[in-house]
């Protein structure tokens, strides 16, 4: 009951937050270190989803915006998806080195059925599966900051929370004291571990709501001219507002409920485990996921959107107001794993008539069955390729001898080359061959931002981009109609914000990284990282004279 009386306390003051906003924070301890580090990613938060909407902000977003607000930030790398996107925001290292270069990707010398490894599992565990797996970090090749503050001050925690594992297992890291993500109807954590008190509450909440059923969200003032019905066929969307029909978890993820429920478990493990107030650092990583969802369901525009993003701003400012009444010592460091397109439907109506949805033919089992047809090389006990959908990495069966596997290599590419709507073609020896990008992320070639998604020991044989615009969903489905995954600005780019009590604040357009994070934290904890640790730079977050990264940039 008392648990339950703190999470009402922290719902009621989170108007305070506005007075933040309008500058009435206390300007002091600006350059004291902090003893918690929030790291928040909003999954798919595009940096135009951002620019759309932060005029409206009033909650969460409008404290962040008084501090440091980097709008053009840029995952470099061109494999734009959740996996890879979390992984380099607490590493300070990009997938071609980090090792996560997709969601998925295949071995097709395992011994596995289906040759498809998931980014965020232990295929060494014989009850790991692709589609269950046991959840670890044992594929993530660097450690995050979590991992080295722990190495350093082994009292620190490393705390991460999100709807996904792999969010939590690619900002935690190795070396996780507590990580929470939901499954089913409810939060779980990694096998052999019991769940903390403020888990086992959060879950009841959820599961009562879930039981219940809940009315749909009030339509913001400012998202009325949004509600526009598309009728894509067999269903429409456009004017949803999430209501929640009894018995039904998988609505309770796809809305905006998700992200609350995520803000109150993180708080709840603040309060348990006295984050921020043991005398030590402590890293708390909360990645919110249902702008995600709703994306993927529904497009990123619409009613439903605007919806998501009046309530994630309330979820912020909601976790905000829970860490002042604790009085702690913290900084937020806000960012996104990729952005996301809309739907092609609706792009088309809105002056980008060349959005479409990506050719069928694709496929990896339409483009093997064109390579046998030219090289008659086939596998008859299984697959001559492997792939994760009709984009990407591409591979060739382990069962092929050397020429065989280049006279398929060469034939694949040459096909994805010839089609329309395909951009680039890469085979693995040309980015093995291809120097790391020395420019800015916004000027990165094609090849460039591939090679930083490359890993010549998971990526596939050939590797392709499509055009721009392409969504990569063949036909509607129920659920699923849009997506991110491109080399793209709109899935490369997104906003990095960085808010301190007493900090001055500053806005700079200039790019910068998702992998700058890692190193501008270790300057303002004073954690010391050997040379070469990091691909991306410290940022000197300080707006006046000041360095905040010491004597270097």
């Amino acid at each position: 009951m008392r648990r339950l009386m703190v999470s009402a306390f922290l719902a009621a003051i989170a108007p305070v937050t506005a007075a933040f906003a309008e500058g009435s924070a206390p300007q002091n301890g600006a350059a004291e270190a902090p003893e918690l580090i929030v790291a928040i990613s909003v999954d798919q938060l595009s940096g135009d989803l951002f620019a759309q909407y932060r005029e409206h902000f009033t909650g969460g977003f409008a404290r962040l915006m008084q501090g440091v607000v980097f709008p053009s930030g840029y995952q470099g790398h061109a494999a734009t998806e959740t996996c890879p996107g979390h992984s380099t925001i607490l590493t300070g290292v990009r997938p071609e080195r980090n090792g996560i270069i997709a969601n998925n990707w295949f071995d097709p010398g395992i011994a596995r059925a289906d040759k498809r490894v998931y980014c965020a599992e232990d295929e060494r565990d014989p009850a790991s599966t692709s589609s269950n797996p046991v959840v670890s970090a044992w594929h993530l090749k660097v450690p995050t900051l979590g991992d080295r503050l722990k190495a350093a001050r082994p009292g620190s925690l490393n705390v991460a929370v999100s709807a996904k594992d792999r969010s939590v297992v690619m900002m935690g890291g190795h070396t996780i004291d507590a990580g929470y993500w939901w499954k089913g109807s409810g939060f779980t954590t990694f096998n052999g571990r019991t769940l903390a008190r403020s888990a086992d509450v959060q879950n009841r909440l959820a599961q009562t709501q879930i039981a219940r059923g809940a009315s749909a969200f009030a339509v913001p003032r400012w998202c009325q001219a949004h509600a526009r019905s598309m009728d894509l066929g067999t269903f429409a969307l456009g004017t949803g507002r999430f209501t929640l029909e009894s018995k039904r978890a998988d609505q309770f993820l796809r809305s905006p409920r998700m992200d609350a429920a995520t803000v109150s478990l993180a708080l709840g493990l603040v309060e348990e485990l006295d984050l921020g107030q043991r005398g030590e650092t402590d890293v708390l990583s909360v990645s919110l996921s249902a702008t995600d969802y709703i994306g993927h369901s529904v497009g990123n525009q619409g009613l439903e959107m605007c919806i998501q993003m009046a309530e994630l701003d309330k979820s912020l400012g909601r976790l905000l107001a829970g860490l002042d009444a604790r009085k702690l010592n913290y900084l937020v460091v806000l960012t996104a794993d990729h952005g996301g397109i809309d739907l092609p439907e609706r792009l088309d109506e809105q002056a980008y008539p060349r959005a479409v949805r990506a050719d069928s033919g694709l496929m990896p089992d339409a483009l093997a069955k064109r390579v046998t047809e030219q090289t008659g090389i086939s596998v008859p006990s299984g697959k001559l390729l492997y792939a994760d959908g009709l984009f990407g990495d591409y591979y060739v069966s382990a069962s092929l001898n050397s020429v065989e596997k280049a006279r398929v290599v060469a034939a694949l590419a040459a096909l994805l080359k010839a089609h329309s709507q395909v951009a680039a073609v890469y085979t693995a020896q040309e980015l093995a061959e291809t120097a790391p990008p020395t420019s800015s992320p916004q000027e990165w070639t094609l090849r460039e931002r591939a090679r930083m998604s490359f890993d010549p020991r998971r990526s596939g044989d050939v590797v392709a981009m499509l055009d721009r615009a392409v969504v990569p969903i063949p036909s509607v489905l129920n659920g699923y109609v849009a997506t991110h995954g491109s080399p793209w600005d709109y899935d490369r780019r997104v906003p990095i914000l960085f808010w301190k009590r007493g900090m001055t604040r500053m806005e700079q357009p200039a790019p910068v990284e998702t992998v700058d994070i890692a190193p501008t934290l270790s300057s303002l904890i004073g954690l010391d990282v050997a040379d070469g640790s990091y691909d991306g730079r410290c940022l000197d977050i300080d707006a006046g004279p000041g360095n905040s990264c010491g004597s270097g940039r």
